[in-house]
């Protein structure tokens, strides 16, 4: 890829170059020829109708043109600027300010023709086409004027000057041309070598491999691509470590619960232990912990895809938050953890799914059931504060370290002092609680507890979540 981005870019330039020497050279072409030819052409009529006067003058003195055929040296007078004397010498043709014409060697090119237009004297090669003007003496054509234009006078050396030009312009498109190759590959890997390391790193991406990073030395667009990418590849690490985790944690779950019924039904079959109501009781705890966890991951995967379903409608938080947490009040007491709920007088209604609601509450009491030492407390509030709910959630001891604290949310995770296997937590509760209210537009947030364990803060907006 990188050697086909040069060989473009670089073919790019060539052409860009190659097409700005050409087009170069056609305009200093053309301009030569329109601008600077033109302008002595124009000078060159002028000089022409100036000279035709002069020649009436002295055809009306001499009677014929014969004066100039014995003569030669009267042409030259007559051709000679107006304003140097008749025997100029080098100091007079210094200090006179010659025209163009005159400097361009004008006079050379003047063919004296007779009324006829057949050539008395001057240059025989002005030939058809020239530019011609008719001397005129007392109403009669007694000549003509032709002279040579100057492009055609410069025709062998225009050709030189045309070659000499061709071979300047053709040494500087090669220069450009060698300079702007070279520019371009010095470019082009300065530009390229990073897409290179990307594209290096994107292969070692797609075959599994997100620990590769690339480095992000540039402060350009590319330097920016770089760190968007190296985000990427840390994302994806994450992501990976994670999956291969959460593979890990469902099998062990599922494993677990599966071995306990396997070695209850092979104790059972080998005779060893009676088929009785506390066998058939065991293994129905094993059963209703492995159909608990198979439901969390069902609902988690659903929560994933947003696929999760939600039926919204007016509820009551203070209803709602009394009659869970009466359905509790059962267990709480068998696991000697005393309840301080403290509700509104009056009801505070959302717009909220009251199943899934009811489903974050008892996962949360559920939670602390669990976990929470015997003889703790639970601390529930629940209050308005201007457009939210808020409703606290506090437990006793054991608490929950910082590291814990930041990682409570995660699937499957349990501290090392508070959440293990023997509590019956599989580490879902929480995860799936935090979808529920996050669905609901709302935060949940784990801090240390005042009581020594987990204090939980909920928020719940007011209205159409």
């Amino acid at each position: 890829m990188p050697q086909g981005l040069i060989a473009k870019l670089f073919f790019s330039v060539l052409l860009v170059t190659a097409f700005i020497v050409i087009a170069m050279g056609f305009a200093a072409r053309v301009t030569f020829n329109q601008g600077f030819l033109g302008y002595l052409s124009k000078q060159e009529e002028i000089r022409l109708k100036e000279t035709v006067p002069l020649l009436a003058d002295a055809y009306r003195a001499h009677g014929s043109w014969r004066f100039i055929r014995d003569d030669p040296q009267n042409w030259m007078v007559l051709m000679r600027p107006a304003n140097l004397p008749d025997h100029p010498t080098a100091e007079d043709v210094e200090r006179t300010a010659l025209s163009v014409s005159d400097l361009t060697g004008t006079p050379m090119r003047f063919t004296l023709l007779d009324a006829q237009q057949r050539y008395v004297f001057g240059n025989p090669k002005t030939g058809l086409g020239a530019p011609k003007l008719p001397i005129v003496v007392d109403g009669r054509t007694v000549g003509w004027l032709r002279m040579l234009p100057f492009q055609r006078v410069i025709e062998a050396g225009d050709l030189a000057f045309q070659q000499s030009q061709h071979r300047g312009f053709f040494i500087i498109g090669v220069c450009a041309l060698l300079l702007a190759a070279l520019l371009t590959i010095v470019v082009a890997r300065s530009l390229l070598g990073p897409i290179s390391q990307l594209k290096r790193a994107t292969d070692a991406v797609a075959i599994g491999d997100y620990t590769i990073r690339v480095h992000e030395n540039a402060r350009d667009e590319l330097g920016q691509l770089a760190k968007n990418f190296n985000r990427m590849a840390l994302v994806l690490e994450s992501n990976e470590k994670m999956r291969r985790e959460f593979v890990a944690d469902v099998s062990h779950e599922l494993r677990t619960p599966l071995a306990v019924m396997h070695a209850e039904f092979e104790v059972l079959e080998d005779g060893i232990r009676p088929i009785d109501i506390a066998a058939i009781q065991s293994l129905k705890v094993e059963a209703t912990h492995l159909s608990k966890l198979v439901e969390d991951l069902y609902q988690l995967s659903l929560a994933d895809i947003g696929a999760l379903i939600y039926r919204k409608s007016e509820v009551d938080i203070t209803e709602l938050l009394r009659t869970t947490t009466e359905a509790f009040q059962k267990r709480l007491i068998q696991a000697d953890i005393t309840l301080e709920l403290k509700l509104p007088q009056s009801p505070l209604t959302i717009d909220a799914d009251e199943k899934r609601l009811r489903q974050l509450f008892a996962n949360l009491l559920e939670n602390t059931i669990r976990y929470t030492h015997a003889g703790g407390r639970l601390s529930i509030y629940c209050m308005q504060l201007e457009d939210q709910v808020a409703i606290d959630v506090m437990d006793s001891a054991p608490g929950v370290d910082d590291i814990g604290l930041e990682r409570l949310f995660d699937r499957f995770y349990r501290g090392e002092s508070s959440r293990n296997r023997a509590s019956g937590g599989a580490g879902l509760g929480l995860p799936i609680s935090r979808s529920i209210v996050e669905a609901h537009g709302g935060t949940i947030e784990a801090r240390h507890s005042k009581l020594g364990g987990l204090w939980l803060v909920i928020r719940l907006p007011i209205g159409d979540a």
